[in-house]
This record gives structure tokens, sequence and C-alpha cells, in this order.
């Protein structure tokens, strides 16, 4: 690394850009953006974020497009809120409730810890339907979009630790460190099964991938006014 300033890292080989997503707004829309601000040719990104989720988002330009699969396996950390007593076809806030569970007791802290360490280590994960992951060629959320079946398999990945950041039943806030390729709507879906009320995610934040923090991170719109010489050339 040749410098770095506030969201923004200097390699010989391009620019790696950490940048807050804002929520609403997909990954790739933020590529479009700074790719047409810029007027640059080679843009991608580190991993993307769900519309509604918002956190950081590593911005690669020039040669530094080639370092895409190497910073996509840094280890993430997310602050996410999950709600119980219901579940969605998204498993996530943005689908449609496809299930409620009329009668549910609240738990105590103690038995949603026992739970959130049944899931760190390496874990057998299914993914959603609604994702990115290919099937016979085709992106799952296709599949979904159509209401074709699909059986999904398992993935393995690794979930480092689970923190209980709020407990205000039926909400939660819990901070995980894991994987590239781990899903947290599937893990909140599966915290609901472990207490038989359904859950899905309320809303995600990634605030961490490697040593890119939320802290560091440039807001978007901040981005897209500074001045071209500020961090390329």
């Amino acid at each position: 690394m040749t410098g770095k300033e506030k969201g923004i890292y200097h390699f010989e080989s391009g620019e790696v850009l950490n940048i807050n997503k804002p929520e609403g707004v997909t990954s790739f829309l933020v590529v479009k953006k700074i790719r047409s601000r810029f007027k640059i040719k080679k843009v991608g990104h580190a991993g993307t974020l769900d519309p509604f989720a918002t956190g950081v988002l590593l911005i690669l330009t020039g040669k530094a497009t080639k370092r895409s699969q190497e910073m996509s396996a840094l280890e993430k950390q997310y602050v996410a809120e999950v709600e119980f007593g219901m579940e969605t076809d998204t498993l996530d806030r943005d689908g449609e409730i496809v299930n409620r569970c009329s009668n549910m007791t609240e738990p105590q802290r103690a038995t949603l810890i026992n739970i959130f360490r049944s899931f760190e280590g390496e874990i057998e994960q299914i993914p959603p339907i609604y994702s990115a992951i290919k099937y016979k060629g085709r992106r799952l959320y296709k599949y979904a979009r159509k209401g074709v079946a699909v059986e999904l398999k398992p993935r393995r990945v690794r979930i480092g630790k689970i923190s209980l950041l709020k407990f205000n039943w039926p909400f939660i806030t819990i901070d995980v460190t894991c994987s590239k390729g781990t899903y947290i709507r599937s893990l909140a879906r599966d915290l609901g099964k472990e207490l038989r009320t359904g859950a899905y995610l309320k809303s995600l934040v990634r605030i961490r991938i490697g040593e890119y923090s939320i802290d560091d991170a440039m807001e978007l719109e901040e981005f897209l006014q500074i001045s071209n010489d500020r961090w390329c050339g």
C-alpha cells in the first residue's frame, strides 16, 4: 500500500475504496455510479450487500480488481437485528410474510447464548432461495421469482462468534463474525427454527471486512463529490 486516507487506500496496482453503502441501493449500482462519475473502465467490488443492508462495501479500481477473490475471502463482521415470530420468503424484511407464530414465549438470555454457541465454528448452512448462488447455470433468485422449487444443498461456512448486543423481545441485535459465503439471513432463519418461533432479518450493517472498518468508510455521496486527482493518478 502506497498511501491511505479516510475510505481510500492507494496501491501500486490501483485503489481500494471503503464505501459505506447506503440503504436501498444495490452493490452493482454503487459500482456503476463510481465508474460513471470518474470515467473508470475497471471497477469491481469484493462482496455484495443486499439492497436493504448498509455498511462496508469494498470497491476495487484498476489492477486492484484482480484482488477481488482475495479480498472477498477476508473475515466479515456484521451487526444484525432479528425479529422473531414470523418468517418471510426472502428471509429478510423485504420479503412477503409466509408464516407467523401466534403463541411464543420469551426465552431466557442464557437460552439464546447457548443457541449462539451451537452455531459457532464450522457449520453446514442452507443458503436463501433468494440469492445469487448459481444452480444449473442460473441464479437461485430467478427460480424463486418463477416459483420453481429447487433442492438447496447446505454449504460449509464458519461463524467465529455471535454476541448479544440488545435483547428486547421479540427483537434481538447481534454481532457476528463469519467467513465468506455466510448468509446472515439464513442465520436469522435458523435461530428462529431453534426457538420454534420463526424469525427474519430486520436490519443488517457490515461493520468490517478484514482490516477495513466502517469507522474508516466514506459515505457514497461524499465520495462522488471529491475531485479525481484526490485519489487516483
